[in-house]
């Protein structure tokens, strides 16, 4: 066998040789000169190489052309280096890990939105004040947001002023669905209020139909049919019924309709991440609460309910305040970070699954009171959503 250094050739091409000799006999191997050198394609390799054929490496008469086929392989290999390289099959891992995001983000949503409620409606039992309860989750959520920018925990985002322009009307309908949702649930049962607020997709239908012209196909319209009637059933039958809740709870409904409308047209072209969009949802709708809250309420008002509340459940009903307003900052900036991840129609299942998670968890915990026929009507109601979601896309 005879050894050839990879630096003595290139892969550009050999040139020919014709011998005339008078009779064949072995000799050395000749040298292979390169038509043009280029150190771009010469081989960058010291490693010995081999020649495994040696086909028509022989000596031609003159009146015959001399092909010559050489074939290398690398000193340490055995076969012929063959460029064949086979990747692992990636793509049923991503999928796996798609998967896993997307059941990590739905379960702590969730578990998130369970214990705001519950703790929600703790404090608002023993302090039924909904404005300052509303004032403060969206002050713990501002502050939580301030000190992770100036920590550098999370990037800061880059805003001008037709950002907070365009944010403006969404956080005007932000506020007045969180606080209207937050009197429903402190007027009536946390399962109800929660009943209620499935009809949402009731009214984004009927206001983008009537007010913004757009039109939907005919299963859409179909699939309100169960969300209206199984609402109006659960409502008819709640045992513990209040119109200021029931009303709270609509009015809540159709505020984040519009909140969803603002924010689709206003964030065209905004690259902001959905960590932050909140984040900065929160502090404007903060500005906007702030003084409503102190003129439908007042600080008197707030300082009697304060020392009844901790007369009465003592020192946990801090703890209680701090939950509930660290959770829901929480729960909300986790659902607007996973729309940055999943579908929409996804989201809308997800959002279906999460009152469930609600209802049945409060009913759980504060031993509310059910009908056959009220909980037939709440099914009833989160199945028209679930179709409705399905049916729209």
């Amino acid at each position: 066998m005879i050894s050839l250094r990879a630096s003595s050739f290139t892969p550009s091409g050999f040139s020919n040789r014709r011998y005339s000799v008078p009779k064949p006999q072995f000799s050395s191997l000749p040298i292979i000169q390169n038509a043009q050198q280029s150190e771009s394609n010469s081989f960058s390799s010291q490693t010995p190489l081999y020649i495994s054929s040696t086909k028509n490496f022989a000596l031609v008469p003159k009146t015959q052309k001399l092909l010559t086929e050489c074939k290398v392989y690398e000193a340490d290999r055995s076969q012929p280096l063959e460029i064949n390289i086979e990747l692992p099959d990636q793509q049923a891992t991503f999928e796996a890990a798609q998967k896993f995001k997307i059941g990590l983000y739905f379960a702590t949503w969730w578990a998130l939105n369970v214990v705001f409620n519950i703790y929600n409606k703790k404090v608002l039992n023993a302090f039924p004040y909904p404005w300052l309860t509303s004032t403060l989750s969206l002050a713990a959520g501002s502050l939580m947001m301030l000190i992770s920018w100036a920590t550098r925990i999370a990037e800061a985002p880059k805003t001008d002023m037709d950002f907070w322009k365009s944010l403006f009307p969404v956080a005007v309908a932000h506020t007045i669905g969180h606080v209207a949702a937050t009197v429903s649930m402190s007027k009536v049962a946390v399962s109800f209020t929660h009943i209620i607020k499935s009809g949402e997709p009731a009214f984004s239908v009927l206001v983008s139909r009537f007010l913004l012209g757009e039109a939907f196909p005919l299963p859409v319209y179909l699939s309100l049919i169960p969300i209206i009637g199984g609402c109006a059933l659960s409502a008819v039958t709640e045992l513990n019924f209040n119109m200021t809740g029931f009303m709270g709870a609509m009015i809540s409904n159709l505020a984040f309709v519009f909140r969803n409308i603002f924010s689709k047209k206003g964030m065209k072209g905004k690259s902001v991440s959905g960590m932050n969009y909140y984040a900065c949802l929160s502090m404007l709708s903060l500005l906007i609460l702030t003084p409503f809250a102190i003129a439908v309420e007042g600080p008197k008002m707030w300082m009697a309910g304060w020392d009844k509340a901790l007369s009465q459940i003592g020192p946990h009903f801090v703890w209680w305040v701090v939950a509930q307003s660290v959770f829901y900052h929480l729960y909300n900036q986790v659902s607007y970070m996973s729309l940055d991840q999943i579908s929409p129609l996804t989201f809308s299942v997800g959002n279906t699954m999460k009152r469930i998670s609600v209802i049945v968890s409060s009913i759980i915990i504060f031993h509310t009171p059910v009908q056959p026929i009220n909980a037939l009507g709440a099914a009833i109601a989160i199945l028209g959503t679930f179709l409705y979601s399905q049916s729209k896309q």
